[in-house]
């Protein structure tokens, strides 16, 4: 990252666990100030091991048991001047950029998951991001976390891969 990762505030982002925290996670989202978890955790124990790098808030994801007081509907925070929301994007049915924007328009920063691939759309100083799944490999894709940048009411992202590409599960 670029200076402004040197005085902002780090979030990490991590999406789709499905119950498995890969030992990767640990220093991928090392020196963060929060973890922000968008849906599909599996088991609470997750965030138990989770909340050992950091404190952690999430959200529900259509896979996650209804009623557990540890998850949230949706996370809608102002950071540093940063207005983020978090949710897990099934309600959209398949979340998309332009759909989330449209669900959360006065969000700076909108964090999902859902269709496990990691992707980061820019417009107009507005950013979408999914983190990517941190969880047991699907699809094919490459497990992956994120750390958000905020910095004098600015944000930038960082896609972090677990692993090596195409190893093997």
């Amino acid at each position: 990252m670029s200076a402004m990762s040197n005085r902002a505030t780090v979030i990490g982002l991590i999406s789709d666990t499905h119950g498995l925290v890969r030992p990767e996670v640990f220093e991928a989202l090392q020196g963060v100030s929060q973890i922000l978890h968008a849906g599909d955790v599996g088991p609470a124990d997750v965030l138990t091991e989770l909340a050992t790098i950091a404190p952690i808030r999430a959200v529900y994801g259509n896979t996650d048991a209804p009623g557990r007081p540890d998850l949230a509907d949706r996370i809608e925070d102002v950071i540093d001047g940063v207005r983020i929301v978090v949710t897990h994007g099934h309600e959209l049915g398949s979340p998309t950029p332009p759909k989330l924007v449209g669900a959360y328009p006065t969000a700076d920063v909108i964090v999902y998951g859902h269709t496990h691939q990691q992707l980061i759309t820019k417009a107009a100083r507005r950013v979408v991001v999914n983190p990517g799944a941190a969880g047991p490999r699907r699809f094919k894709l490459q497990p992956c976390v994120a750390k958000l940048y905020i910095y004098q009411g600015q944000a930038d992202v960082e896609l972090i891969p677990l692993g090596i590409q195409g190893d093997a599960e």
